[in-house]
């Protein structure tokens, strides 16, 4: 779909408020921390798995991340991606954390939740109130993980903002860089092997994060974050039928666009 996205003239990508309409149903990059392209930037879409970042977020900011946590019944039965946790398993925090960035698992992320608040219910609540804080005025959580829900949505404006709220914390930026990471329960008497579900780790030059995400409502997600020579792209594509190669193609074009000034 981006063929030919590099060769784009300069001219044409700055006089372009929304440069590139057909990548996703919504979608922005910035370089530097400044808006480049954008594209129904403030549009509520189901966000899928990106909703993570605002659970990791929470959990995050209590801290506590050696607490061992016992899995519940309603954590073990999550459906989607998951690691294949049991009732009453036990698992370090910071383990759950890198599981539900990484593989993006539903258990380990719903076991955080009830950790965190008591229940998944009270964990929603808690993070709407962050939202509201955040000032992300066109999001509202049903669900701790992403899972497609009534009014479960965010914008592509909201998801950056969110996004560069949670990189400020070193535990969160160290954890989606990782490309593969190995986790256990509590006890040892199990572990996991993860590999991180953001194909542009190891594929694009400096990608550094941050999260990918799909469901049927939602389509196909990605957050991304790369670094080069002293610049960094943060790009979101929300509902992208070719996240992978647009997102690819986006930053790239976005590098250069900074290379131009």
């Amino acid at each position: 779909m981006l063929a030919g996205l590099l060769f784009l003239s300069a001219a044409h990508a700055r006089a372009a408020e929304d440069a590139f309409p057909t990548v996703a149903a919504a979608y922005a990059v910035e370089t530097d921390g400044v808006l480049l392209w954008a594209g129904n930037v403030h549009r509520p879409l189901p966000p899928a798995s990106l909703t993570k970042i605002m659970t990791a977020l929470l959990v995050l900011e209590r801290g506590e991340l050696d607490a061992v946590v016992r899995v519940s019944a309603a954590a073990a039965a999550e459906t989607g991606a998951r690691i294949g946790l049991h009732t009453g398993d036990t698992m370090r925090v910071r383990d759950l954390l890198t599981a539900a960035l990484l593989r993006s698992a539903n258990d380990a992320c719903h076991a955080l939740a009830d950790w965190h608040a008591g229940d998944q219910a009270r964990f929603v609540a808690r993070m709407n109130l962050r939202a509201q804080a955040l000032g992300l005025t066109a999001t509202h959580f049903a669900n701790a993980c992403g899972h497609d829900a009534p009014r479960h949505q965010a914008s592509a404006r909201d998801l950056v903002v969110l996004a560069r709220t949670a990189l400020r914390l070193p535990e969160f930026a160290r954890l989606v860089g990782l490309r593969e990471a190995r986790i256990a329960t509590a006890d040892r008497a199990r572990s996991f092997e993860l590999r991180n579900t953001n194909a542009l780790l190891g594929r694009l030059p400096g990608a550094a994060g941050v999260k990918s995400g799909f469901t049927s409502r939602a389509g196909k997600c990605i957050l991304a974050l790369a670094r080069r020579d002293g610049h960094e792209v943060l790009l979101v594509l929300l509902n992208a039928p070719d996240r992978w190669w647009d997102a690819h193609g986006l930053a790239e074009a976005a590098f250069a666009h900074l290379s131009r000034r």
